[in-house]
């Protein structure tokens, strides 16, 4: 009777003993503990890399690459010193950047033509009118010639403009008011030439806008308007000196 609960209380003294010397599972987390710190130092370098591209795209004045790489350290790196730079100067980057565009979009509307026509050289520059309304868009021709010097004239389609020996168009240069004399050409094309074109195309320098109200044969009066702000003197070419 004793031996027999001896061998009961053997395995009960052991499974306690075995209970009271294992350790409870440590939790996780602890290891984790540095994980912000980690992420941290790793956005503080990516940041540092972004604005060091940053720097060197607004030296090199590339507005149009700089604006969204600043434009992205600032979104995704709140509150870090590379944002804070960033801001100091991010508008007047965002500001060259859509300026830079419209240059572009402006000297896209310009067509420049060298070549040989009718046995002489001859060198054009031309726009089309911004908007058909009323009718077809007319096109603003820039034109030199070896043989028939230098002139500018409206060219458009059907039956051409209405105007006698000679018409006053009235005319906006941005938003200054001026006469331009024209005539039609006795050859009939569907033309309006400017009488004195050293004047108008000086005249073109510089502006972003030029509006001149014409009456086509057979319809009303219209006003056309030419986004002139990107045309590059440079690029019409001079007549050869003889």
């Amino acid at each position: 009777m004793l031996v027999s609960l001896r061998q009961r209380l053997i395995p009960i003294a052991i499974i306690a003993a075995m209970t009271g010397c294992s350790k409870a599972p440590e939790t996780p987390g602890a290891p984790t503990a540095a994980r912000p710190v980690a992420d941290a130092s790793v956005a503080e370098v990516r940041s540092a890399k972004s604005l060091e591209l940053y720097r060197t795209l607004v030296h090199d004045k590339s507005w149009d690459t700089a604006s969204p790489v600043g434009q992205e350290i600032v979104m995704k790196y709140p509150g870090s010193a590379a944002a804070a730079e960033v801001q100091k100067s991010l508008e007047g980057t965002m500001a060259n950047a859509a300026s830079a565009a419209t240059r572009r979009r402006l000297s896209q509307l310009w067509s420049y033509q060298t070549g040989t026509e009718s046995g002489g050289t001859q060198s054009t520059a031309s726009i089309y009118s911004s908007t058909a309304e009323g009718g077809d868009r007319v096109r603003l021709i820039l034109r030199r010639h070896s043989a028939w010097g230098q002139s500018a004239y409206l060219f458009g389609s059907g039956k051409g403009f209405e105007c006698k020996a000679t018409c006053s168009l009235s005319a906006r240069f941005d938003d200054k008011a001026r006469k331009i004399t024209a005539y039609r050409p006795p050859t009939g094309e569907p033309a309006l030439f400017i009488s004195d074109d050293k004047v108008f195309i000086a005249a073109l320098d510089g502006i972003t806008k030029l509006s001149i109200d014409v009456r086509e044969k057979g319809k009303e009066l219209r006003t056309l308007v030419f986004e002139v702000g990107g045309f590059d003197p440079h690029k019409f070419l001079p007549l050869a000196k003889k």
